[in-house]
């Protein structure tokens, strides 16, 4: 039989029977009290059609709808949101257990008798349908209903009842104590003690129970909507978060479980999640049996394995799983709702199942443009707490108060404040709940009044709109920010270089064991570490009350602990010397290493040069250390947290400082590696001793004129180059100048060319202009500084230079080359080219020379440091509407990611030669915290979220302009001194300035 992609298998069914008909089995299935003439009239044929069904909502009520025998499961949900008032309705659904009592959902578009039909029961009344929650975005930010979010957190509490919410016993505590406090308000040890014998909010609650009512007592004056935000927040960060498990085996048999989310399909052994498959990699879903098949793009896993294959128990249990990864693909990834499939008339191919309902970009419009006022509502406790407590009232006071006429004597009762005048104990509070008799649920019935809804409407819009607005937080989030980016920098070679060597069996054991060995221990203390730091950020935004605000709107301490505990890893990181060398050695020596080396450096997944991400542990360091420091100059010596945040720094530039060298060292070996696989005709760059000073375009004057070169200037020679006209961005060596001996002058006057000096060598003498007068003063400025650091050498370079790239005519020193460079030169390397593999064309050599400029290994090293990420919005010239991008700058480049958790950028853009600038009133941009970059008709606009953002970005002169990078049009730039190793602090480029 043919592959067929979601088709449906023809079912065996014994002679004379009806497919779906009951087998007669002796079991009676009537309810309780319930005669057969009965059950016949509620469904059998030529009687009332009708039907019964059982739902229970997250509170745990159960209600009874009833509906005709032939409605579908759509008609079910809108009965089932309308009578509890849900508007964001999309994230939910009903779900039900199948004849294996798994938990599945109910499609909308299918008929109820179809889907819950049991085994031992005809008609579905017999059947508990539950509300869930189906899709669990990831920010409860997105969610803008405060009743949604409520039930949000209703799940969570489930989820962590029944085990699939899988956390550390603290994190299971910490949760717990947010739903303590939202259920019943500030803490009181009877009545939370009471709570938690009537209510089990864990499976081991008793073995955590002090430790809830510890984390309790600091939750005094959050509000019940506070708490089910916080709730959310600590939740999203789990690995857990909104999964399911699916069982499944892999082609080797191991037993493993398949999950899918907003961001795609999720691998788990056990409760360890060791693989994600986001939807951008993946190409098709579908299923064969009981085979479960994933086809990804070529470039994630190479061309010759796309399809990755899982066992599961059985073909309807591949067809759920399916059906659920094809509904959170459309609902998170598509903008407008997938048209149904149309039938074929013969002959139909593959399965017509398709998403039913809106995506959550329609419904995130839908809810934001019908501006409907929210409706207040109490969790269901206040409500019975407040119907108890004002029937007690009824029936007691005239018992124990006399008539009074002073409208002050009366007590006031509010459904926020259970300890009224009366003194009612939050114990005879509780005593209420075990009452016989259920009241209605909350969810239904919420209390309606107009003031109030406009009271509550203005509150939480005060809330969504509080932020923190001091400048600590948004340096905190700058750490935050900056951690995201770095984890994932890691896990390009911690999971995605590691799963290419291993399947092609192309690294050396002891290779494998050097390189994993140092930066695996890293990767998991700094996963604990932004989990550590997003948690505190999460709390320093949501804290509302100001006198227990103070004990999270701070960041030291975190620092601290952790600025500590990094020095246990200095061995891993001065091994990183030793690790980066045996790699390059290992890819010159090993052809399969090589070939996958280059193979991967050719996936979206690794932006930047492979060898860059070893770096980025000690280079994280000095990030540390700027932060700090900035964070120490804004606070004010008496601030409670100077002292953690000056300690930190301490902490952390001790191990910088131990570390410095070693980063020089590495930086300059990973730019000579990085220049040996771009440059054809040089071998040994490598070599001992040489350091990398300056690259760059400059214009070589020949016979032909002047002709783009571009320029490498090294300790001990200067190279130039051109870009061949092959398949490749590889560049070949034409010439090779010793410094030895070199004299540099300038020559503008004797050529009458702009910005022309000449450079004398011992084998010739070459004329070149560059494109500024700023660019000329540099290459002479760091040519003269080479020359002078070869002099002082004791020891001439040990490389011999090849004579093929001297000149062969043995011409005289003082005369001037005018040669024509042949094109058996252009084309000599072409065969050799083009066996090599495409490079990246966003590199800094390729960025030079098609922007005319240069950047020396000083202003590579101060970008590294500077480097920036976070949420931007971003604006096209002749654009109406800003687009949110997750932005990551570095490398004299931005990197747009649609969110901070893709694995690759969607989009470059070198920065090398752009102007930085605030929009003129020709832009008609009338939004705060925006800046302009332009290079000629090249136009963007980006929007920070805070000035301090907008600062860093537009203004730092560290991050965005080196005089390389970003310039101000008009203003008269001044040559800068750029010795080796050496980045002064720089004034901002602009006065900041209220849009």
């Amino acid at each position: 039989m043919s592959e067929i992609e979601g088709t449906y298998r023809s079912l065996q069914t014994p002679a004379g029977t009806r497919l779906g008909a009951q087998y007669n089995t002796g079991i009676s299935t009537l309810e309780p009290g319930q005669s057969l003439s009965s059950a016949m009239g509620a469904g059998g044929k030529g009687h009332n059609k009708s039907l019964q069904i059982r739902v229970q909502g997250l509170d745990d009520a159960q209600e009874f709808y009833e509906l005709e025998s032939k409605a579908d499961g759509q008609t079910l949900s809108s009965e089932v949101f309308r009578r509890i008032n849900l508007i964001e309705s999309d994230y939910f659904g009903l779900e039900f257990q199948n004849l294996q009592m798994n938990w599945v959902w109910m499609e909308p578009t299918k008929l109820i008798v179809k889907q819950v039909r049991r085994k031992f029961s005809f008609w579905p009344m017999n059947t508990l349908l539950r509300l869930s929650v189906k899709f669990f975005p990831p920010d409860p930010g997105q969610l803008q209903e405060e009743f949604t979010r409520y039930l949000f957190s209703l799940q969570i509490k489930r989820d962590l009842m029944e085990g699939r919410l899988n956390c550390t016993e603290n994190t299971a505590a910490l949760l717990a104590s947010h739903l303590v406090q939202s259920e019943i308000g500030d803490y009181d040890d009877i009545a939370d003690r009471e709570f938690l014998k009537i209510n089990k909010l864990l499976p081991y609650q008793e073995r955590v129970q002090e430790k809830i009512l510890e984390l309790h007592r600091r939750h005094i004056g959050q509000t019940p909507a506070e708490s089910d935000f916080q709730v959310l927040e600590i939740a999203r960060k789990l690995e857990m978060y909104g999964v399911r498990f699916h069982p499944a085996a892999d082609r080797e048999g191991t037993k493993i479980n398949l999950a899918v989310a907003h961001m795609g399909l999720q691998v788990f052994q056990g409760h360890t999640k060791i693989n994600t498959f986001n939807w951008s990699k993946i190409r098709k879903l579908s299923f064969k049996r009981k085979l479960f098949l994933i086809k990804l793009h070529p470039e994630v896993h190479g061309p010759h394995q796309d399809t990755l294959e899982f066992l599961m128990g059985s073909r309807d249990q591949c067809k759920i799983f399916w059906k659920n990864c094809v509904e959170h693909h459309s609902f998170f990834r598509l903008f407008d709702q997938p048209q149904p499939k149309s039938k074929a008339i013969f002959f139909s191919r593959g399965s017509s199942f398709r998403y039913s309902g809106r995506t959550q970009k329609q419904l995130v419009e839908y809810v934001r443009d019908i501006g409907l006022k929210r409706t207040p509502y109490q969790s269901i406790y206040y409500y019975i707490i407040i119907t108890m407590v004002l029937t007690v009232l009824t029936l007691v006071l005239p018992f124990f108060f006399h008539p009074v006429d002073s409208a002050t004597d009366i007590p006031q009762l509010s459904p926020f404040n259970t300890k009224g005048p009366l003194c009612l104990s939050p114990s005879f509070q509780m005593s209420t709940l075990s009452l016989p008799g259920q009241a209605p649920s909350p969810l239904q019935s919420p209390f309606l009044n107009e003031v109030g809804t406009a009271r509550l409407e203005e509150d939480e819009e005060g809330r969504r709109k509080r932020y923190p607005t001091d400048k600590a937080y948004f340096i905190a989030k700058e750490i935050l920010t900056t951690e995201r980016t770095y984890l994932k920098d890691l896990e390009v070679i911690t999971v995605w270089f590691r799963s290419a060597v291993i399947k092609e069996n192309a690294m050396p054991e002891g290779l494998m064991t050097l390189l994993f060995s140092n930066i695996d221990p890293i990767y998991e203390f700094h996963r604990g570490f932004l989990k550590e730091i997003d948690q505190r950020l999460a709390l320093w935004e949501g804290r509302s009350n100001a006198h227990v605000k103070g004990d999270y709107q701070r960041i030291g301490d975190v620092m601290l602990r952790n600025m500590c505990a990094l020095k246990e890893f200095i061995g891993y990181l001065q091994k990183h010397d030793e690790v980066l060398t045996e790699l390059e050695k290992a890819t010159k020596r090993v052809k399969k290493l090589e070939t996958v080396y280059k193979e991967f450096e050719l996936q979206k997944v690794c932006y930047l040069p492979l060898n860059t991400f070893l770096l980025k542990p000690i280079q994280r360091l000095m990030h540390y250390k700027l932060i700090l420091e900035r964070l120490c100059k804004h606070y004010a010596p008496q601030h409670r947290d100077f002292d953690d945040c000056e300690e930190a720094l301490k902490e952390v530039a001790e191990i910088a400082a131990q570390l410095q060298s070693s980063l020089i060292r590495l930086e300059n070996f990973q730019k000579l590696t990085e220049l040996q696989r771009d440059l054809i005709g040089i071998e040994n760059l490598t070599a001992p001793g040489r350091e990398f000073i300056r690259e760059g375009c400059l214009y070589k004057l020949t016979k032909k004129g002047l002709q783009q070169r571009m320029f490498f200037l090294f300790s001990d020679m200067l190279l130039y180059t051109s870009k061949g006209v092959t398949a490749t961005n590889q560049f070949k060596v034409h010439g090779q100048l010793p410094l030895h001996g070199m004299i540099v002058e300038e020559s503008e006057n004797e050529w009458s060319v702009p910005h022309c000096f000449t450079i004398y060598s011992a084998q010739r003498t070459i004329v070149v202009a560059a494109s500024s007068k700023v660019e000329m003063n540099k290459w002479i400025e760091d040519l003269n500084m080479a020359i002078d650091m070869s002099k002082k050498c004791q020891e001439k370079s040990d490389l011999v230079l090849d004579p093929s790239l001297c000149d062969r005519s043995n011409r005289s020193s003082d005369e001037v080359s005018l040669e024509q460079e042949s094109e058996d030169d252009m084309n000599s390397s072409r065969c050799s080219l083009d066996k090599q593999s495409h490079h990246r064309a966003n590199t800094t050599m390729h960025v030079c020379w098609h922007r005319n400029t240069s950047v020396s290994m000083s202003d590579h090293s101060l970008a590294v440091e500077n480097q920036l990420s976070g949420y931007l919005l971003r604006k096209f010239k002749n654009s109406n509407g800003w687009q949110k991008l997750w932005v990551v700058f570095t490398n004299f480049c931005l990197f747009f990611y649609k969110t901070h958790q893709d694995d690759f950028p969607l989009a470059s853009l070198p920065l090398l030669g752009y102007t930085v600038s605030t929009p003129g009133e020709s832009d008609s941009i009338h939004k705060e915290y925006v800046f302009k970059l332009q290079f000629k008709s090249h136009v963007y606009f980006f929007r920070a979220e805070s000035e301090y953002t907008f600062e860093r970005y537009a203004c730092d002169r560290n991050v965005m302009s080196l005089n390389i990078l970003c310039r101000l049009p008009g203003q008269q730039h001044e040559t800068q001194t750029q010795s080796a190793r050496a980045h002064p602090i720089i004034s901002s480029l602009l006065a900041v300035q209220s849009m």
